[in-house]
């Protein structure tokens, strides 16, 4: 009863452990939304894009002529001093709209833009975490086996001091530990990239370690794969970018078959008039109103603006096209590599226990005088490639399922 206590309570603490890991990672993921200049980037133009509606929907800036006569005319009431005119020039009714919905379609696309910025920024942290995790551990496990290697030395040393063995044994040992410490120096400094890589993600300084977990965690993915293709269709920021770039278009088009329309004018002339020769008071004399229509002769200009919208439209609906494509062939490859993680984790877990099983009764008919070292030599290389492929398939399975949410826009 006892043991099963301690059991449950070391499962306890390792589930304590990984929640905190990926609280950890996600404080990351929230100091990486505030900092990271590139997400800033998208941010700014996507506020920027939102200042061009009230831009297009408003009318054009009325006119104000002031108009001053240097040769008064003469007229029954008075001479004409000077004359202020202002007129309003109106589009076609619906224009103004159109370019107000097209703005705010294109603003729409840009925060699209924004978020599919923010779901690849987390997509490569985590990368980064996951990369620094293996390392991390890679550089653990390569230590272990210097420290097992080590014993073997002066058990080596010990039977052959004894006469039991010759010295080949010690030498094996050398080359072996020279080998692994040559890649732990390789490890360390490839530690400190990924770090510094990190951190520049995160766009912080910060010369302390990455806070990883001891085990890192074994989360699965939750959806089926056709589900998972389903919400990739339907909430990939890309594909959901170029669906408003393709609504600002038709409004475009709107717009562009609007300007081949008449426009109005509507005018207000205010003429001063003088004390005449008649001795009359002057009076101010009312032109209103004055309304003027433009219409637009050239046709040919307007047909090919609307032509052009159409060309981009049928351009934006072969690009998501395209695009879909591209995004069910990662799919595919993310899909295959977590399957392919999730099988390694099992393979790698059987693989290592007979590993170290075959160890153990190596090390015991060494030590009880059977010259079987080389076997043992080998068998510990493998016990450390399999300790170090079971990280990096735990690694990759994480990595695999971020970068299928980040297909899928979370």
């Amino acid at each position: 009863m006892k043991n099963i206590k301690i059991i449950i309570g070391i499962f306890l603490l390792l589930i304590s452990c990984m929640v905190s890991a990926q609280d950890d990672l996600n404080r990351y993921l929230q100091i990486a939304a505030e900092n990271n200049p590139g997400l800033k980037i998208k941010f700014n133009e996507y506020m920027a894009a939102l200042e061009v509606a009230p831009q297009v929907k408003t009318l054009p800036d009325p006119q104000v002529a002031f108009g001053y006569f240097i040769m008064p005319v003469e007229t029954r009431v008075g001479p004409q001093q000077f004359k202020i005119s202002a007129s309003q020039m109106f589009p076609w009714i619906g224009t103004l709209k159109a370019k107000e919905n097209a703005a705010i379609q294109s603003a729409k696309a840009k925060f699209e833009g924004f978020k599919e910025a923010k779901t690849m920024l987390f997509n490569d942290v985590k990368a980064t975490f996951f990369n620094t995790y293996f390392n991390s551990k890679a550089i653990d496990i390569t230590l272990e086996n210097i420290e097992i290697l080590n014993i073997f030395r002066k058990l080596a040393n010990i039977k052959y001091e004894s006469g039991l063995v010759s010295a080949v044994d010690e030498y094996r040992i050398e080359i072996e530990i020279g080998d692994l410490e040559n890649q732990l120096a390789l490890l360390k400094d490839k530690q400190q990239v990924l770090e510094v890589m990190f951190y520049n993600l995160l766009n912080i300084n910060n010369n302390e370690p990455v806070k990883i977990p001891d085990l890192l965690w074994n989360d699965d993915f939750p959806l089926s794969k056709q589900a998972t293709i389903d919400s990739i269709n339907k909430f990939n920021h890309q594909l959901l970018s170029l669906d408003f770039q393709q609504e600002a278009l038709r409004f475009r088009q709107e717009v562009a078959s609007d300007m081949g329309k008449p426009s109005f004018k509507i005018g207000l002339d205010y003429t001063i008039v003088g004390k005449g020769d008649n001795n009359m008071a002057g009076t101010d004399a009312f032109m209103f109103p004055n309304v003027a229509i433009t219409i637009p002769l050239y046709r040919n200009k307007y047909k090919a603006m609307v032509r052009e919208v159409i060309y981009l439209a049928t351009a934006k609906e072969n690009e998501k096209i395209n695009k879909t494509n591209m995004l069910e062939t990662l799919f595919e490859k993310g899909w295959t590599e977590y399957l392919d993680a999730n099988r390694r984790i099992a393979l790698y877990i059987s693989q290592l226990n007979l590993a170290q099983k075959s160890v153990k009764l190596l090390e015991t008919d060494y030590a009880t005088g059977n010259k079987n070292f080389e076997e043992i030599l080998r068998m510990e290389r493998k016990v450390l490639k399999f300790n170090l492929e079971l990280e990096k398939a735990r690694a990759d399975k994480q990595a695999a399922i971020s970068f299928i949410n980040y297909l899928m826009g979370k």
